[in-house]
């Protein structure tokens, strides 16, 4: 059966993709990255996580915003 856990590499075009659509509505999470330790756990398969970090509340209502606004437009 054929491994599809996401490497490092996966995890990083993912963090780069949600920066880019984030500024799209003008939105900067300073920590969002790839937890790379969720890489090193023993456990099967590799989670791949992608740590959004903390934000201000102007930020998290911006995003919540944005994500409203979208959700509206399908």
């Amino acid at each position: 059966m054929p491994d599809h856990s996401p490497t490092p590499y996966d995890v990083t075009v993912c963090v780069e993709n949600l920066r880019t659509a984030l500024a799209l509505h003008g939105i900067t999470l300073p920590s969002l990255r790839a937890d790379l330790p969720s890489f090193a756990g023993t456990y099967s398969p590799p989670a791949g996580l992608v740590a959004l970090g903390n934000c201000n509340t102007a930020t998290a209502h911006a995003l919540a915003t944005a994500l409203r606004r979208t959700a509206a437009d399908r």
